[in-house]
């Protein structure tokens, strides 16, 4: 299992964004700081206060995730109109998205980059294998 951690600045509205891109919410893993929001069985977006994210990095301060990147969360999906349909899907419920031309062709693979509503990068991808 893959469970990525996200600072968020607004618990509620992550929570509703996450839920609109197709994301379930597993309530026995939720409190006031933090919510797991489930894609499948397998991979998790965990949803964290800035006080409670703080508590995990020690020392480290935490930036601002619309300035800076520090990583970016792939993870596949099954064809190319759910990636393209999860990258709409973020841009009307207030995120942002962006395809990279890589040089290969949608019959091969096709990837977008997705921005949530604090700046956190998820990349939805789909390669033929």
């Amino acid at each position: 299992m893959v469970f990525t951690n996200f600072p968020v600045s607004d618990l509620q509205k992550s929570i509703t964004f996450y839920q609109k891109l197709g994301f379930k919410l597993n309530e026995d893993m939720q409190n006031e700081q933090s919510a797991a929001m489930m894609w499948d069985d397998n991979f998790w977006v965990m949803l964290l206060s800035h006080e409670f994210y703080q508590q995990f990095i020690g020392e480290k301060k935490l930036i601002d995730t619309k300035q800076y990147n520090t990583s970016m969360t792939a993870f596949s999906m099954d064809n190319v109109a759910e990636v393209k349909q999860f990258g709409k899907l973020a841009a009307d419920n207030g995120g942002s998205t962006f395809h990279l031309e890589l040089g290969f062709s949608e019959e091969q693979l096709y990837q977008l980059e997705v921005e949530d509503l604090d700046g956190n990068q998820l990349q939805p991808i789909w390669m033929k294998v």
